[in-house]
């Protein structure tokens, strides 16, 4: 499964500009979270990367359990929510056998789930931390230039808005957004009244992020 997930993954990233159909997914996970939330957010995000990024995604909201083998089928995985996460050990080591692979896992907090996602993630990886990426990382000067870092969405805290990321041998396997809620600048306008600004910088910043998953 790793081998073919691997080949997959250079079929996709040398034909990122064809008509290969691609895919992303949200991750469900256990523990009482809402990890549905930001339901309009992917399609969103896969309609604005077909038109300026020439990607060929599918527009369907998709889900993946994280303990599931079905998780290999996605090399992008987006993960939510608000609440409770639990990771089981079966979860624990599916997800770090998909993140070795060349899987990818965004974890977006919708706030309230830093408290939650830290430690389990810290189950995943015991041997690595969430680092504070350089406003000069690759992941906010792809097609789209962010030498601020992040976008601020939504205020919460009055915290700035901070890109953290989880590195393996030297290459970014999850990357954490926090105090930024960049998917809810992908949902539909009517849902939060983000100003169509502040919705552009958060669809670019998706965009970048997906642009450097699948150049990398």
């Amino acid at each position: 499964m790793k081998n073919l997930f691997l080949l997959s993954l250079i079929v996709v990233a040398s034909s990122f500009s064809t008509q290969s159909t691609l895919k992303m997914a949200r991750l469900k996970y256990n523990g009482g979270g809402d990890w549905y939330g930001n339901r309009t957010a992917l399609p969103n995000l896969a309609k604005f990367c077909n038109e300026n990024l020439e990607t060929n995604f599918t527009l369907q909201d998709e889900v993946v359990e994280v303990g599931s083998a079905e998780i290999f089928n996605y090399p992008y995985v987006y993960m939510t929510g608000h609440g409770n996460v639990v990771f089981d050990k079966s979860d624990v080591e599916n997800l770090r056998k998909y993140l070795l692979a060349g899987g990818f896992l965004h974890i977006d907090d919708n706030y309230g789930l830093d408290k939650y996602v830290r430690p389990e993630m810290k189950k995943v990886f015991p041997e690595l931390e969430f680092v504070e990426l350089p406003f000069n990382h690759p992941i906010y000067t792809q097609k789209y230039s962010f030498n601020q870092g992040l976008p601020k969405i939504h205020e919460h805290d009055g915290k700035p808005a901070q890109g953290f990321g989880l590195i393996y041998k030297g290459r970014l396997v999850c990357f954490y957004d926090y105090e930024c809620d960049l998917g809810n600048g992908w949902e539909d306008p009517g849902i939060y009244n983000d100003s169509p600004e502040t919705r552009l910088k958060a669809l670019q910043m998706g965009a970048n992020i997906i642009q450097y998953v699948f150049g990398n």
